[in-house]
């Protein structure tokens, strides 16, 4: 007998709420989601993680900290200044000039000439030995000697149409200081005196002889003016150049025509004296820029003395001697001045938070004079890494004064810290 049909004895499922399917399915979402974004986000680390090591670490900094100029204590030097007239020495190596006092720009005679051959040499500059290229004697030329020669001043004899090189003419305006030689080779170099004049009066500015001004090529004009210490100023350039120092270095010079002549510059060869040039007329009275080499704390060094305006009996021969005086005392003066000692401390070298030293692996001596300031700049070489070991050489300090350099290797005292991983990493 089949039971009667009941609703209560059947259990009928209800139907899922819209709440109840959305927290069924959020467990899978997120499944999913974390599948996807978990090997991303282990990519990006491996990526943030290679490159952070493999990045370089950056440079050590390296900061000097030795003073970049010290002056040498200053003292008075005693010179023997002549009077009258007015001198001065220097010393190029040093970067030493000094003066008899206050200077008046005055005529100085054949000084001049140390300005043509500057302008001649810098425009045309030859090497040792070569003569450079031909002069043709010009009836403006011709002309030019027979005045000098009528003149008394200092010549040196041409014929029309002679042929003379360069070195011949510079030769022969330097040692045996003609008149008309360096108007000869003016005109050859720019066409006329006056455009020659104007091209010294440039090289005098550019040179920074601001009490000069010429107004020929030989000294013979008195508006030509300029003091002891302004000729020094081309001397020095001059006496640079190994052509216009074997020209002033010799006692006489053979030409075509003129023969054997001698130089005026007195004292060449005493005690030194390897030039450079003298002068005289009666109004600039005797005047003479001197050159000497001495040894000096077992060093050569060139030492310049120029004295003018000199009177009386044989006044060339009275300048050249007291310039010669003048370059014994400057000589006897000049001092080493320790620049550095080997073991100083010059620079730190800071890397990973940590500090070391770098000191000189040498000592480095001047010559000096007081007054005067030299210079001692830290250069590096390249970069310093981390992990820098010691006695590594990370630079130099380089020391200098006037024309002498001296550089010194600059090492580490000790190892520079490494980067750890941890730091490598954050």
């Amino acid at each position: 007998m089949v039971a009667p049909f009941q609703l209560d004895s059947l259990t009928e499922a209800a139907p899922m709420s819209r709440r109840d399917r959305h927290r069924n399915t959020r467990p899978r979402r997120l499944r999913r989601v974390f599948a996807v974004v978990a090997p991303v986000a282990l990519v990006l680390a491996a990526v943030f993680v290679g490159v952070r090591l493999s990045a370089a670490a950056p440079p050590a900094v390296v900061t000097s900290v030795i003073p970049t100029a010290g002056r040498i204590a200053a003292s008075a030097v005693p010179l023997p200044w002549p009077s009258p007239g007015q001198s001065a020495v220097a010393v190029p190596s040093i970067g030493l000039i000094a003066t008899s006092g206050p200077e008046t720009a005055a005529p100085i005679a054949s000084l001049v000439k140390l300005m043509t051959a500057y302008v001649i040499l810098r425009d045309h500059p030859l090497q040792l030995g070569q003569p450079g290229p031909n002069i043709t004697i010009t009836q403006a030329d011709l002309d030019d000697y027979n005045g000098d020669a009528t003149n008394d001043e200092a010549n040196a004899q041409v014929t029309l149409g002679e042929v003379l090189t360069e070195s011949q003419v510079l030769g022969g305006l330097l040692v045996h200081s003609a008149d008309n030689y360096a108007d000869t080779i003016a005109r050859w170099d720019v066409g006329s005196v006056p455009a020659f004049v104007d091209k010294m009066n440039h090289a005098a500015a550019q040179l920074g002889m601001d009490h000069t001004h010429y107004t020929d090529t030989n000294g013979f004009d008195q508006g030509g003016i300029s003091t002891a210490s302004d000729q020094l100023k081309v001397a020095a350039p001059d006496m640079a150049n190994p052509v216009f120092a074997s020209f002033v270095e010799s006692s006489s010079i053979t030409l075509p025509v003129a023969g054997t002549i001698a130089t005026y510059t007195p004292l060449l060869g005493v005690q030194g004296v390897i030039g450079v040039k003298s002068g005289f007329t009666t109004v600039a009275g005797g005047c003479d820029v001197l050159a000497v080499r001495r040894r000096v704390h077992g060093l050569p060094v060139l030492i310049l003395a120029a004295v003018t305006g000199q009177t009386g009996a044989n006044a060339i021969f009275q300048a050249g001697l007291k310039a010669l005086n003048l370059s014994n005392s400057v000589a006897s003066s000049i001092d080493t001045t320790q620049m550095i000692i080997a073991g100083q401390v010059v620079a730190h070298v800071e890397a990973d938070g940590r500090t070391v030293d770098a000191t000189a692996e040498s000592s480095a001596a001047l010559l000096g004079w007081p007054g005067l300031t030299p210079s001692r700049v830290l250069v590096s070489n390249k970069p310093v890494a981390d992990g820098t070991r010691r006695g590594t050489r990370i630079g130099s300090v380089v020391v200098a004064l006037g024309t002498q350099r001296v550089l010194v290797p600059v090492t580490l005292r000790h190892d520079l810290p490494k980067e750890s991983m941890t730091q490598r990493l954050f």
